[in-house]
């Protein structure tokens, strides 16, 4: 059988974000700083978590890889988005559409699964508080991190073949500021129906079964409350599971927002709103809510803070 080339385009076009040219250098400090931010305050949370005793947890441990996943689902999209601001032609190679595709939906997946480790953790913390430590023993937290890595390496490299056996061959204008998989499916010029399948099953994977999960999870947590009616059990309870919560309302609130609430009208500005939401506000959220909602993130950095304070002044002495 003769062989061809499957893709006759070499590179696609990111239209970018919907913004006045003269507001160009405006949103680009803007987005620059939420990068930064970003950057520094899962790495922050990161750094107290590896050194600080007191944060090795098992409850930690999803949070350093939440952090870390935070991190890295920002750089996939805002370090191009905002060369493409100051570039003249706002272009991306095939291989690199492909590969920024992967590295998005690895990271993105990668969150859902952590979630559902961390409403398991608050499950079995509130729930099953004298055995907590029998059952989140070091080897199932290292597994459950481990099994959400695997899944989410073997659906995002399933999308990511997938997409490379189409055809593109005419239009090459992506209405988005990244390679989102939506938008490279309606520029294929070949049959996609494998394509629709694979996202309709592995997304009910991805996102509809860990939200059931947490929703069964939460569940259970106010049936367990609900049997001890005290203020304090809830005022515990509250504080213990709020800032989970608060990210579990953001990374699913945009998701389902964008994918279950499709709007006839301006839905191109819809999408790229709500992608600006979960790819850079929901990421630089994410610390601030760890932080300052929680007593042990706090803890831990004043003793940082004190250990390197108590450093200098030795040395100055």
């Amino acid at each position: 059988m003769k062989m061809e080339n499957r893709s006759i385009i070499s590179e696609f076009l990111l239209l970018g974000l919907p913004i006045e040219p003269d507001q160009q250098n405006l949103f680009y400090a803007l987005f620059l700083a939420m990068y930064l931010t970003t950057v520094l305050g899962n790495l922050l949370i990161i750094v107290l978590i590896h050194q600080d005793s007191h944060l090795h947890t098992p409850m930690y441990l999803f949070l350093s890889n939440l952090s870390f996943s935070d991190l890295c689902f920002s750089s996939v999209t805002i370090p191009k988005l905002l060369h493409n601001m100051q570039s003249q032609v706002p272009s991306i190679p095939y291989a690199g559409c492909l590969t920024q595709m992967y590295f998005f939906l690895l990271f993105a997946d990668l969150e859902s699964f952590l979630l559902v480790a961390m409403a398991y953790d608050r499950y079995v913390a509130i729930c099953f508080p004298l055995h907590y430590t029998t059952i989140m023993s070091p080897k199932l937290c290292l597994s459950l991190v481990v099994l959400s890595w695997v899944l989410t390496t073997f659906i995002s490299l399933s999308h990511t073949l997938l997409m490379a056996q189409l055809s593109f061959c005419a239009d090459n204008v992506i209405p988005h500021f990244f390679c989102d998989m939506s938008a490279l499916l309606k520029l294929a010029c070949s049959d996609i129906q494998i394509n629709e399948m694979m996202i309709f099953i592995l997304g009910g994977l991805v996102i509809v079964v860990p939200f059931l999960l947490i929703f069964s999870s939460y569940a259970r947590i106010v049936s367990s409350i609900l049997k001890v009616p005290s203020a304090r059990g809830i005022r515990k309870a509250f504080s213990t599971c709020s800032s989970h919560l608060s990210v579990v309302s953001l990374f699913y609130g945009t998701i389902f927002g964008l994918y279950l609430c499709p709007s006839a009208n301006n839905s191109t500005v819809k999408e790229t709103v709500m992608a600006v939401m979960y790819t850079v506000v929901t990421p630089m959220l994410n610390p601030f809510i760890y932080s300052l909602r929680n007593q042990d993130i706090k803890g831990a950095l004043q003793r940082c803070l004190g250990n390197r304070i108590k450093f200098f002044l030795i040395l100055n002495k």
